[in-house]
């Protein structure tokens, strides 16, 4: 059954709502998962199919009979893309919805604002966004599925090192997640060799980039790596083919979702970023451990919603399959044992990667869970 506690106009219809999914009537009182996600605003696209794995994947784990004998209820709301009201929704979870687990934070931004309220009510809270400072340093109660901006820029320098680049232009969004982005890429940028000769921003919500890529059309750079995600990114790639700018466009990992390759059209043709490898999962070897779980969650993701997979939603799927294992593993909810376990999770094997987390990872992959992706014939390909 589901039950609406708020509506508010949006595209889904709703801006909170706690889920039960379930086909028994639970006897125990229910495991509470708390989720704040952006089903509206500029993270929208990230935030949709964060929503729906959620909703496919807690029915899954309750039509299986639940979690220690009890049923999994969602507690879920959107916070429109606003830190702020990322906040506000954490603080009802914690407070009022008396949660088990938070697995919440689309973007950056909105995590940060969530880290200190779960650290302060001891609660686990597993981030769905990719900016490293969520787990770096490491906090006691925090971890997070997505790859990092770290890691993504680690692995888009070394592309663009074995194709001889060694002078790019920067075009970060002024976000949580663009500006940690531009910090690791000046950071790491020197180290490999590789000099940004330009350095431009632009704001998440700005309809037009042209006087920024105008600069960088203008100076020496051989390639231009455009960090951001939503509505912003794909303008800025838009603009990128208006003003026939040759350079090779590289992206974050902020841009992996066919909504993407779908508001740039044509102009998406080439771009070369780093992904997970749910988004090729038909075209990875037999042997690839990861295979046989990106082809099931596309598989299941793909029937019931009618659409392509995302790398989004694939966060939330291991981000729940992590939290359940622990669960099991403490068979217990109690806050400082399922801490524990999912801490000492080991060799699961998700849509991200294999994770082998530990007392200095509350991640527990690195830069080689990544796939060098581009697009091709508006699809996703592994790039050469």
């Amino acid at each position: 059954m589901e039950r609406k506690k708020m509506k508010v106009g949006s595209r889904i219809g709703w801006a909170a709502v706690g889920v039960v999914v379930s086909t028994v009537v639970a006897i125990a009182d229910p495991i509470k998962v708390g989720a704040v996600v952006s089903t509206t605003g500029a993270a929208s696209f990230l935030g949709e199919p964060e929503l729906k794995t959620f909703r496919m994947e807690v029915e899954r784990l309750n039509a299986a009979g639940g979690l220690l004998g009890r049923q999994i209820e969602l507690v879920a709301y959107d916070d429109g893309s606003e830190a702020g009201k990322a906040n506000g929704f954490a603080k009802r979870l914690i407070e009022d919805d008396k949660v088990d687990v938070l697995i919440a934070g689309t973007t950056t931004g909105a995590s940060m604002a969530i880290v200190p309220l779960a650290e302060k009510a001891q609660i686990p809270f597993i981030s769905l966004a990719g900016g490293i400072s969520i787990i770096e340093p490491v906090k006691k109660w925090v971890f997070k599925t997505p790859h990092t901006d770290k890691m993504a820029v680690a692995k888009v320098l070394d592309d663009m090192r074995k194709h001889n680049i060694s002078k790019i232009a920067l075009l970060s969004d002024t976000s949580g997640f663009g500006q940690s982005g531009r910090k690791e890429s000046q950071a790491l940028a020197p180290q490999v060799g590789i000099e940004i000769v330009m350095d431009e921003t632009y704001g998440p919500k700005d309809t037009d980039v042209t006087a920024q890529l105008t600069k960088i059309r203008a100076s020496n750079a051989q390639a231009v790596f455009v960090f951001g995600f939503g509505e912003g990114a794909a303008i800025a790639t838009k603009n990128i083919a208006q003003l026939s700018m040759a350079l090779p466009h590289y992206e974050s990992h902020g841009i992996a979702s066919k909504e993407y390759i779908e508001h740039s059209g044509r102009a998406s043709e080439g771009v070369r970023l780093p992904a997970a490898a749910l988004l090729v999962a038909d075209r990875l070897p037999d042997s690839d451990p990861q295979r046989p779980v990106v082809l099931d969650y596309t598989t299941r993701y793909t029937v019931r919603y009618k659409e392509d997979v995302s790398t989004f939603g694939g966060h939330v799927y291991d981000a729940l399959q992590i939290w359940a294992k622990a669960v099991q593993r403490a068979q217990s909810v109690d806050h400082d044992k399922v801490r524990d376990e999912i801490e000492r999770t080991k060799g699961y094997v998700g849509t991200g990667g294999v994770v082998n987390m530990s007392a200095r990872d509350h991640l527990g992959l690195d830069s080689t869970a990544f796939r060098m992706l581009t697009i091709r014939s508006g699809k996703w390909a592994l790039a050469d």
